[in-house]
């Protein structure tokens, strides 16, 4: 009887500290997924500027600063950090955001006053530390999600997932145009 005792406070003692890890890791990649969202926010923050600037040089370009004042506003807006499927649509427009203001970085260089407006330089330096801390940011979330996925797809993490709130989220992956070559013919003609 004592022996039936000390495997159920056992088996009850395994049980909770994987309860207690599920909980910790899914805590851990909602921080994760926070800091991706603060580092977003900069860049958010800053693309206006970036835009204010380049407007008064760039009359030409009107499409493309309409379409990242556009990609800006779905890339702000809220989501559930807890459903993997509005996760991967933030992913996704802030994804967007970023492929076009790749693009529009890369067409103020065909304007030499903008290019050399101090304003712009010191936006666009500010922008790629943005985009560095993002990429780290990405990176600590993937981690993060590793992790937590693994233990609530093991046994018997599985089971207590439901209890845990928790749900298999998606990782960050990146979009269809960074994984393409870069072409530096089209950049350079």
């Amino acid at each position: 009887m004592d022996i039936i005792l000390i495997i159920c406070a056992g088996l009850a003692v395994v049980l909770y500290i994987w309860y207690a890890k599920i909980v910790s890791r899914r805590n851990t990649a909602g921080e994760a997924l926070s800091g991706i969202d603060v580092q977003l926010t900069k860049r958010s923050e800053l693309v206006p500027n970036i835009l204010a600037i380049a407007k008064k040089f760039m009359e030409h370009e009107k499409e493309l600063l309409e379409e990242v004042t556009k990609l800006r506003s779905k890339a702000t807006a809220g989501y559930d950090a807890l459903d993997p499927k509005q996760v991967a649509k933030h992913f996704e427009d802030s994804a967007a955001l970023g492929a076009q203001m790749g693009k529009l970085m890369i067409s103020m260089e065909a304007y030499p006053d903008l290019k050399s407006d101090s304003a712009m330089v010191q936006a666009q330096k500010t922008y790629n530390e943005v985009e560095a801390q993002i990429a780290a940011a990405r990176r600590f979330y993937n981690s993060a999600v590793s992790d937590l996925n693994n233990s609530i797809e093991i046994f018997p993490g599985n089971l207590l997932a439901p209890l845990a709130n928790s749900r298999v989220m998606p990782f960050y992956e990146g979009d269809t145009t960074s994984r393409e070559p870069v072409d530096a013919a089209k950049l350079l003609g």
